[in-house]
This record gives C-alpha cells, structure tokens and sequence, in this order.
C-alpha cells in the first residue's frame, strides 16, 4: 500500500464516483475500499428488476469510454450499467487500486492535532491539498478478520454516495408504528436484497401498500402489478357477465382470481415523463443546451444577467406550462389525481422528475395499481391509516422513503467533521461540489445531482485530479463559502425541493467555472451554433490535451 515518495490516497466506495477517482488519481497509486464483494454501488445493491437508467446512453458515459451500443435507443438496465462499469475497470485497469469486502468502519484525523481551525490551519501552508504527512486514519474490517486495520494516508476522497445502506425511517406516535401491523414491513433497501422468486412470492396474490411516489416507488409499483399478471383474466361467459366485471375491474373491486392490485400511498406529487421527448422535440432542447440554461438563473450573474432572467421569466414559465400541458394531455394525470399543482421546472432543478416505466400506467389502468393520497399515515394491525382516517388492508407494507445520506457520512467521519455535514440549509456547502471548506485533505465525490449523475461525478474527479496535482489553488474558506451559499439561494429561488444540491438549471455555468479553474477553454463546442443549441455531455469535456 505504501510507496516511496509517493502520497497515499484512499477512495472510499466502489461506485460510479469512486472508479472515475480511482482513474483520475491512478498516478497517484490510490486504495480504494469497497465494502461489498464487487463495484458498481447503487447500480449493483439497491436496483430491482425492473430498474433502468433515466438518462439515454451518450448522456451516462465516461468522456473516455463509450457505449458499445451507444446508439441504442432503449435505455439500459442495471444489469447493463453493471457490465459498462467493470468494462471501464477493465480498460483503464483499475482493478489493481480495489480492494472489496474491505469495510470503512471508522477515520480519524491526525493532521495538525486535530484541534485547529480556519482553512489555511487545516489544510497546512496556503492550503495545500495533499497533507505533508498522514492527515487521516481509515479504519477497516474484512470477512477474514473482524479486528480494525488501520491505514494512514496523506489525502481521502469519499466516494460512499447518498443512497443505499441506511435506510429512511419515517418516525410514528406510540402505538401507530410497524410494531403493531400485523403484516410484513419492508424497507426498498431490503428489497433489494431479495432474489427473483422470492421477491414475487412477496407479492403474489397479497395487498400490498406502497408509500411514496419517487422512481423505487414507481418501480416497485410496476413489479407488484407484474408478479399479479395473469390473476386478472375476465371470464369468458356471457357478454354482460362480462362487462359487469370488467366495470368492477376498472373501478378497482377484485372479484376474480387471487391476484390483488397494490396501493400506492403519495404525500407529495412530482411530475413524470414517458420518455425522452416532449411533444416529438428532445428534452435537451428545453434544459440542456447553453440558450436553454439562459432563462435561468445563476449562481454570481451580475446585474445584466439578473435583469435578463427578470425580463424572460414569461418565457421560462411559458417552457414549463408547456411541458406541463403536454405531459397532462400524454399521461392520464388528472384521472388518477396526480398532476402535480407547482410547475415542472420546479422538480427539474431538484432533480425529482422520474422516468415512467412503459407499462406504469397500462398497469393501472388494468386495476393493478392504485393511488391514495395522503399527507400523514400510520398503521394499524390489518395494514395502514390515512391522514382523512380510510383504512387500507394490507399483507406487505414497502416503504420507498428513500436513504438517509447525511447519516451514512456522519457514521464514519470523526467529530469535530461530523457537524459540519449540512449548513443551516440542510445542503452540504461543497466548494465545485467536492470540498468543504472546514474538512481538510478530503474531497467527497457524488452528493451534487443534475440530469447526468455520472457527468457530474466524472467532471468533478478531473478538477480534483488537477488540483492534487498543483495546476490551480483553491480560495480561501470565505470565497469557497460564498460560492456555495450562491448556489444554495439559487435553488431556494429555484424550486421549494431545494435541500438536495441539485445544479440542473445551471449546469453548464457550473462546469464553465470548473473548466476555466483547470486552465480549460469553457466553451467547448466547435461552432456557436452548436454551443447555443446543442447539449452538453460528457464527450464534451475530453481532456484537452486529447482533442
């Protein structure tokens, strides 16, 4: 693990952030740790069956390795996403640098005592990045020993991510929680766990309540609805028979077979989208292109670029009531109660618009899937309680409640660094969504979202390859701060879903800012015609001294 002369690096988890680290800092010799038996993170521990990508496939790959399909229109599932990342392990031989089942239990830091602050205190002299000597103890546990290893290392990126291994609990008053259902109360998480035949037989032919109405929700929505398939078939007697039960059917009263339709239970509506184009015109077209992003506003714009977004906000509406109006008249919205009341930009720039899975709504149209609307809930012994007292009978409870991120950091990283996890806001104040500014010698990779998760991942671990190798200086505490903080009170304008650092209306400013730190040209098309009207993706951002 050591070498002469060379600094120690650990990057801690094996996803999608954690290889392109790993690739970024291969000069640097690093150790990356991996709790599980293989890479891939969400994409390998928390995908069901039904999981595909949300993005087509030129939009979610490395700027150095493409799709072998590239082209293929259909997007891929997880088990292709999979076999993409251990072909980029592969290529770029990353393998060497992993180390999996090898479990981050504990760091502490050494620099410095431990016991100074201020930027240039922490970081060491003009706030080098890389440490002098050891700043960080990682502590790790193997299946092969349960004792503690301890390693030292001069710099740690944290690459662990925001989804997967704690849940998200919602809390009851005594006496309402999952104690006193009588039923079978799962986690997504654990769902996850389960194989094929198991996972059918927990919902073959049971009632089964789902809470939430993000994309595990939706996904697991349309798994239920399947594993029920061929419990719904109408009755071949006579013709009015038939269409008494059908009407039955439709209004959702089971009458026949042992299958069961399952209940979706949704506090807070987010819109969704069928597919990749709105009304025939690329969805790029709309948020991803330098004319788009225009309309909105960003972080730092000055007064000419203020009185510019004031003065085209008609037009910026107009685009969203469009996408609104398009989606009402595509998807059946109003007949099920789920048009969302607050405009899609809204959960555009907190990245919670979800891709429908083909046949969500074929499903509930068939009966399979309901929808309940209800802001608090509860349960009972024979299942669940709304907030307006209707009862729901169930036999499985699985609650898509989503992951408790912050936590999952806060587990491992040493106090003082433990509170300083989320700001007054509740978003991690994260320099170029990397640093913190009061966490020395430590970078965390994967906690700033957009359309594009691995573009964002992918672009950041190349800003932090050239800051490790001295090509640029970070500011000082306070200008890394107030950069942050622009970024936070633009989502806070932006969207009320804003404690989740989101920069999908602002993207391209974001990664502008990054290129110009790295010495890199920030328009990065080959005519203007194509920086204004066509999408920025990761094979725009090559490096450039391979273009």
């Amino acid at each position: 693990m050591e070498k002469s002369g060379t600094p120690r690096v650990a990057i801690i988890g094996g996803g999608i952030s954690g290889l392109a680290a790993a690739k970024e800092l291969r000069w640097l010799e690093p150790v990356l740790f991996e709790a599980t038996d293989s890479i891939g993170g969400v994409w390998r521990h928390c995908c069901f069956r039904s999981t595909r990508l949300q993005t087509p496939r030129p939009d979610y790959e490395f700027s150095d390795y493409q799709w072998a399909d590239r082209n293929d229109p259909a997007f891929p599932t997880h088990t292709e996403i999979l076999e993409y990342l251990h072909g980029y392990a592969t290529h770029f031989d990353l393998w060497r640098f992993i180390k999996v089942e090898t479990k981050v239990v504990e760091i502490r830091f050494v620099g410095h005592g431990g016991t100074k602050t201020g930027f240039t205190d922490l970081w060491g002299e003009e706030g080098r990045p890389i440490a002098d000597g050891p700043a960080w103890e990682v502590g790790v546990v193997t299946p092969r020993s349960n004792t503690v290893q301890w390693c030292k290392f001069e710099f740690v990126v944290m690459c662990i991510g925001k989804y997967g291994d704690i849940p998200n609990m919602p809390t009851f008053p005594r006496g309402k929680g999952p104690e006193t259902f009588l039923g079978k109360v799962m986690h997504s998480l654990d769902y996850c766990m389960l194989d094929d035949e198991a996972a059918k037989s927990l919902m073959k032919g049971k009632k089964v309540v789902i809470i939430g109405y993000k994309k595990s929700a939706i996904d697991l929505a349309v798994e239920c609805a399947e594993a029920n398939h061929g419990t719904y078939e109408l009755p071949t007697a006579s013709d009015e028979i038939s269409v008494a039960l059908k009407r039955q059917h439709q209004c959702g009263r089971n009458t026949w077979g042992d299958g069961q339709p399952c209940t979706m239970v949704i506090r807070t509506l987010h819109w969704t989208v069928p597919s990749y184009s709105i009304s025939g015109l690329p969805f790029f077209l709309f948020f991803s292109t330098r004319l788009s992003q225009f309309l909105h506003e960003r972080p730092n714009q000055g007064l000419f670029r203020s009185l510019a977004c004031h003065l085209l906000s008609p037009l910026r509406r107009g685009v969203s009531r469009f996408i609104e109006s398009y989606l009402t008249w595509k998807l059946p919205l109003e007949k099920y109660g789920l048009k969302p009341t607050h405009p899609f930009v809204e959960d555009y720039a907190s990245c919670q618009m979800a891709i429908l899975p083909e046949n969500f709504f074929a499903e509930a149209d068939e009966g399979r899937i309901a929808f309940k609307r209800s802001s608090r809930w509860c349960f009972w012994e024979s299942g669940v309680v709304l907030d307006d007292g209707t009862k729901l009978e169930a036999d499985v409870v699985l609650l898509a409640t989503g992951f408790d991120g912050k936590q999952k950091l806060k587990s491992v990283l040493p106090e003082p660094f433990r509170g300083l996890i989320v700001d007054s806001s509740g978003v991690m104040p994260l320099y170029r969504g990397t640093i913190h500014p009061l966490i020395p010698h430590m970078a965390f990779l994967g906690y700033v979202e957009s359309v594009s998760n691995l573009h964002t991942s992918e672009l950041r671990c190349k800003w932090l390859g050239r800051l490790l190798r001295g090509h640029f200086k970070l500011p000082g505490t306070e200008a890394m701060f107030r950069q942050t903080g622009a970024e936070i009170e633009v989502m806070k304008r932006t969207t009320r879903f804003y404690r989740r650092h989101c920069i999908s209306t602002f993207s391209i400013n974001h990664s502008d800012d990054m290129c110009e730190e790295m010495g890199w040209s920030s328009w990065r098309k080959r005519s203007w015609l194509a920086e204004l009207f066509t999408a920025y993706n990761n094979q725009d951002y090559k490096d450039d001294e391979s273009q």
